[in-house]
């Protein structure tokens, strides 16, 4: 098989990467970048982009499978338009494009409660985008919602508190469907159910699955 990425210089996404080089079933890795990637591998291709020129590069898209990792904060992006233009419409337009190319399945990392109907503006935003990703009806698309992330090495002050508030409330039996998990996990249960063979044409992946 041969994987595309985007976000693959996110928590996510560098682990995703060396688990798809490490996983015989993955023939070669295909990621597209804005800055040049720190490894080197035999199967891996990196494209060094600019995706607000997607246009001029999207020729290069061909692969089996499809994996969006592509996510910031509105604290990183400098405001909540700009957020929604990182997260959805880059997002969103690389779909359009992996759909053209024919790639037969899509995989969509999103967030716990995502939901185009929600109040609060980051679930509503990962909810249009799921949205936007379903109506394009690739053979297979596969949603993921993970809680908190556990990251190595964050630099995340506000998510490190988090996650530890996480983490105790869950020892104490509380809010067990938002336990936070790693990003191992999360890059491992997308790796492998790109490769199932179902009949289902949309897979969503609650965090408690993982």
């Amino acid at each position: 098989m041969r994987a595309v990425i985007i976000g693959a210089t996110g928590a996510v996404g560098k682990v995703l990467v060396r688990q798809l080089l490490c996983d015989e079933r993955y023939h070669f890795v295909e990621i597209f970048v804005r800055s040049p990637w720190d490894i080197q591998h035999p199967k891996l291709i990196c494209h060094v982009v600019d995706f607000e020129q997607m246009g001029q590069w999207h020729h290069l898209i061909e692969g089996d499978v499809a994996f969006s990792c592509l996510g910031t904060t509105k604290k990183q992006a400098g405001g909540k338009a700009a957020q929604w233009h990182i997260d959805y419409d880059y997002v969103v337009q690389f779909a359009k494009y992996c759909k053209v190319k024919s790639i037969e399945t899509f995989v969509l990392v999103s967030s716990k409660g995502a939901d185009y109907r929600s109040k609060v503006f980051y679930l509503y935003l990962k909810g249009r985008i799921e949205q936007a990703i379903a109506q394009l009806h690739f053979s297979r698309t596969i949603i993921i919602r993970p809680s908190s992330l556990i990251r190595p090495n964050s630099d995340r002050g506000g998510e490190k508190i988090g996650v530890k508030v996480l983490l105790f409330l869950n020892r104490l039996g509380l809010f067990k469907s938002y336990s936070p998990v790693a990003v191992s996990k999360v890059a491992d249960r997308i790796r492998n159910e790109a490769v199932e063979h179902v009949t289902y044409n949309l897979v969503v992946i609650e965090n408690d699955e993982i």
